[in-house]
């Protein structure tokens, strides 16, 4: 168990938040919630001990080991990769270093052997013996094969750093855990493992993540970062995300009477209360769901940007023909006789292990690339709008500030058009006057997201678009997509994103695809990957 009391914390008149008073028990999972500033990695660090806040404190239950996800994926370079995992129990590591130091000894003493006696006891307590296997177990969970396991953390890429990090997190049955982003740069495989690890998990788990299917299926309450200070709610990602729009909705409706705004309550409280029924901790979460009342709920200060695409003319009967597209970049093959037919109303997510196969085939696509090999051929009634992965070249370099920036994509060129653009995209006031080359890499998104917009294009093409949005604006864009009447074709490594939009998966292999007219969790459960 963690126990906050009275924690606050201001950096000089900014108040992240103040008089926080919460517990964190075993068997439950809390995501951190809150908009992008609001303080979650902070709080993170808080409870970690990296970071002292000005008031209270934070305690933790004896006896129990709290195990923390690094964030320095260069700080262990020179340890192998299962040597650097099990170091995420330190007094177990210890230990080993200690008897090791002991035993290599040429004029081992009395008084060795009985340090060494003391030791190997600890060693037993700690579950030693089992150290390596269970080391290795979780390694081979996330997706590290046993050949690696030996080399040194350096040798590894990226991701696979991550995956060694995060299972020196999950090693040594830590009794608390905290997690923050532990999906970034994992493959579906190791999510999926990770999701049924952190359900049967019995301790207690703090998780901050950008990814919404994820904290669905994990979390047993959400705890919010708003108003100043931190509260906790039964239920998942989307449970507080819906009650919190139901709130908002009943504030602003005064003239609703209550007794029909406490039966919709309870109507939706019945519906996820079922939902529930599905999770590991189903029932302890159902029965605190039905036992919320009206003020229970609390609406939300964020601000969701607007996405909604409006074609200006409906697309026709032939949309899109690619026929033998080929492409090979730097010596290797990553479009091999690629050829699939859209037709109206098709919501086509492109999947696959080789994420620069679905970026190839996307320039190509719209003109910025050529194929080595085949053709495409769009539809006459056609007209496309692209949100690229890389999009620094609509923004390095730039001398605009946001409103001339926009003026460029927009038929209408007057400001108080332009402005009132940009203010539903929460470019407000001052904030529409910022040099484009200095923003953010979620503000570039909302930019380019509002350049497709003033596009009307009956036909959407894009990369990634999730990457560096925070989950306000990932909501916005899914529900814009979500109800977009036209085509669209798309990659995301957003689960829930995939799931709601696409109703056809094309996966992109080394032989060419795999084309299939089914949700996203038809074709994981087709793969055998759920």
């Amino acid at each position: 168990m963690i126990t906050v009391t009275n924690v606050s914390l201001r950096y000089g008149e900014r108040k992240l938040f103040d008089d926080v008073n919460l517990k964190f028990t075993p068997g439950n999972c809390y995501g951190v919630i809150g908009a992008n500033g609001a303080g979650k990695s902070t709080f993170l660090k808080i409870l970690a001990g990296d970071i002292e806040p000005n008031t209270g404190d934070v305690s933790v239950a004896p006896m129990v080991r709290m195990s923390v996800l690094k964030q320095d994926h260069y700080q262990f370079d020179d340890y192998q990769v299962l040597e650097t995992v099990i170091m995420g129990n330190a007094r177990l590591y210890q230990i080993m270093k200690e008897k090791d130091a002991l035993y290599a000894k040429t004029d081992f003493t009395d008084e060795d052997g009985i340090r060494a006696s003391e030791l190997e006891g600890e060693f037993a307590e700690l579950d030693g013996w089992e150290a390596e296997s269970e080391a290795s177990s979780l390694l081979q969970g996330l997706g590290i094969t046993t050949d690696l396991h030996e080399k040194k953390v350096s040798d590894m890429t990226g991701a696979e750093k991550v995956k060694v990090l995060l299972a020196q997190a999950l090693f040594g049955k830590p009794g608390i855990l905290i997690l923050d982003e532990p999906t970034n740069h994992l493959d579906l495989k190791s999510v999926n493992w990770l999701e049924n690890f952190l359900l049967e998990f019995p301790g207690t788990v703090i998780v901050v993540s950008h990814d919404r299917h994820f904290l669905n299926k994990v979390c047993t309450h959400m705890a919010d970062v708003d108003f100043g200070k931190i509260r906790l709610y039964v239920g998942n990602y989307d449970f507080w995300y819906e009650s919190s729009q139901l709130a908002l909705q009943m504030a602003k409706d005064q003239n609703k009477k209550k007794e029909e705004k406490i039966k919709e309550l309870q109507s939706f409280i019945a519906r996820f209360s079922a939902n529930a029924s599905k999770s590991k901790q189903a029932t302890s979460r159902k029965k605190m769901l039905e036992k919320i009342s009206l003020e229970d709920i609390q609406p939300s200060t964020r601000r969701y940007p607007f996405v909604g695409f409006k074609p200006e003319r409906e697309v026709g009967n032939q949309i899109l023909m690619v026929e033998g597209l080929s492409k090979t970049i730097d010596g290797v093959k990553v479009l091999n006789n690629v050829s699939f037919t859209i037709s109206k109303g098709d919501k086509i997510a492109f999947v696959g292990e080789n994420e620069i196969a679905q970026t190839t085939l996307f320039k190509i696509l719209v003109g910025e690339m050529e194929p080595d090999a085949g053709e495409f051929k769009w539809g006459v009634t056609i007209s496309q709008a692209y949100f690229p992965k890389d999009n620094s070249e609509y923004f390095n370099d730039v001398e605009l500030n946001l409103v001339d920036w926009m003026r460029q994509y927009s038929e209408d060129k007057t400001e108080t058009y332009v402005r009132g653009f940009l203010g539903r995209m929460l470019f407000s006031g001052e904030e529409a006057l910022k040099q484009a080359k200095v923003l953010s890499g979620g503000e570039k998104v909302r930019c380019m997201l509002s350049k497709m917009m003033l596009s009307s294009a009956n036909v959407l093409i894009l990369d990634q678009p999730t990457n560096h949005l925070d989950l306000e604006s990932i909501t916005a864009l899914n529900n814009g997509l979500i109800d977009f009447k036209s085509n669209i074709l798309f990659a995301s490594h957003d689960h829930q994103f995939v799931q709601t939009i696409a109703n056809r998966i094309i996966e992109l292999t080394a032989d060419g695809l795999i084309d299939k007219a089914m949700t996203y969790d038809e074709y994981l459960e087709s793969k055998n990957i759920f």
